[in-house]
């Protein structure tokens, strides 16, 4: 059984995307891929009042996964907000034990298991009487993790302030997936060998824009 965390140097950045991709790269070469994503926000509500988890419904429909939508996910929020802010108003607060609970139920099903994270890698999840950050996750699942950065100006300080506060974390890094890449451009091209040189890791992929299939081997 392998496993990874995808996290990201800040919000639409495209870690949902780049998770899409890789999910639909390991379902074609024949594993039976799990998606999770443990507290989503932003989401829909349909003609019932339901809410629609989008970013889950996308990755399950964009790579063909099997697993319903309700067991690859533990808390869904209406409101786009951090997470934290966003139970102060629909209540609901996550719970630690229940988000590893239901990601190890999942992970009993599946060949491989993707989790993706909220917003960038400092993610307030519950700040009342208890406190959980995301990095409290990150650190009990004990998953390498996956760093999407954007490829244009600005890219190289955030890529590395991510990976310094990991790092300082005593987090397992896999290394880093540019999205939006164009390779003819020559600030991303610039980005990918500064990022790489700073950081001592490696870009494993580059995503360009609408890309459907990547080649890419956890």
């Amino acid at each position: 059984m392998k496993e990874l965390f995808i996290t990201a140097t800040g919000t639409d950045v495209g870690k949902t995307y780049v998770s899409a991709l890789i999910c639909k790269n390991l379902m074609q070469s024949g594993l039976n891929v799990g998606y999770f994503k443990p507290v989503a926000s932003g989401n829909i509500k349909d003609e019932n009042g339901n809410l629609r988890v989008g970013d889950v419904s996308f990755v399950k429909e964009f790579a063909n996964l099997s697993f319903e939508v309700k067991d690859m996910h533990s808390y869904a929020y209406e409101r786009a907000y951090s997470p934290h802010l966003a139970t102060k108003f629909e209540g609901n607060p996550p719970v630690k034990d229940k988000i590893l609970k239901d990601i190890e139920n999942l992970k009993k099903k599946c060949d491989f298991l993707v989790v993706e994270g909220s917003g960038g890698v400092i993610c307030p999840f519950r700040w009342d009487e208890q406190k959980i950050m995301q990095l409290d996750i990150i650190k009990a699942l004990n998953y390498e993790v996956l760093i999407v950065a954007d490829s244009g100006l600005g890219g190289i300080n955030s890529a590395i302030l991510t990976t310094e506060y990991l790092k300082n974390h005593n987090i397992k890094i896999k290394g880093f997936a540019l999205n939006n890449y164009d390779e003819t451009n020559p600030i991303h091209k610039d980005n990918k060998t500064m990022i790489e040189m700073l950081s001592g890791l490696n870009v494993l992929f580059t995503v360009q824009k609408e890309q459907k299939n990547i080649d890419f081997r956890p």
